[in-house]
């Protein structure tokens, strides 16, 4: 079996903003292998949220091919697209993007829904992923009765729940505090122990450092791709 997860070639991104054409890619080319840990970074404008949106499925490159799990999925129709968001990547955002009215367990059993999934087998598979992500105690609460900390682990429960091989976290640690944002990049890691395919979009170094690869964009090209030489693990930030 291919190491490779995800591949993409000489994508360029182009949006027509009046009579102005914004190139906010031109022609990025690289390669993600299974169970990679990838931070993805940029100033604004420099076109990381051009490319997570790509790399999501959320979006279309103008030119180029996209190969995700061995299938060119760059001419996709958007009902095909949405086939392979809900199966093969889970996503967490930085505002969490729960429904304020539905309990954790809700929140977390939506994409089975979307899935065709019976709602016993919904419910048993929600139970299971808030218990990993360490919420078992507040599968009946709602967003307004939970912490940020707790939102995002519902987020994150809800990104793990179709069992995707992709997890891609747009500034999951943004709108958190310090302590809880350690939690958070703890959770990501064990999520990538289990063997998930982790791409964090940052604008922070020390949430970056996290990651086993920091792939860096500046004026839609990437700038430099390197192997993260310094790791940071939760003990040494629990010990700083």
């Amino acid at each position: 079996m291919s190491k490779e997860t995800i591949r993409i070639e000489s994508i360029h991104k182009h949006y027509k903003v009046g009579l102005e054409v914004v190139r906010a890619l031109r022609g990025v080319s690289l390669t993600i292998n299974r169970n990679e840990y990838v931070a993805l970074m940029g100033p604004s404008g420099s076109g990381k949220s051009t490319l997570m949106n790509i790399l999501g499925c959320l979006d279309t490159p103008t030119s180029g091919s996209y190969y995700l799990n061995g299938k060119d999925v760059s001419q996709l129709r958007d009902n095909e697209l949405a086939d392979i968001r809900n199966n093969e990547i889970g996503f967490v955002f930085q505002t969490f993007n729960l429904l304020p009215r539905s309990t954790a367990l809700d929140n977390v059993a939506l994409p089975l829904i979307y899935a065709g999934q019976a709602k016993q087998e919904r419910r048993h598979r929600a139970h299971e992923v808030l218990n990993q992500v360490g919420l078992s105690d507040r599968t009946h609460h709602k967003p307004n009765e939970l912490s940020g900390g707790q939102r995002q682990r519902v987020a994150m429960a809800r990104a793990l729940v179709n069992k995707p091989s992709i997890i891609l976290a747009d500034e999951p640690t943004g709108n958190l505090d310090t302590k809880t944002s350690i939690e958070i990049m703890s959770l990501l890691q064990d999520i990538h122990t289990a063997g998930n395919t982790i791409i964090l979009v940052t604008h922070e170094e020390d949430i970056a450092k996290h990651a086993h690869r920091i792939i860096r964009l500046r004026d839609g090209l990437v700038e430099s791709d390197e192997k993260n030489e310094e790791i940071v693990t939760l003990s040494q930030v629990l010990n700083s």
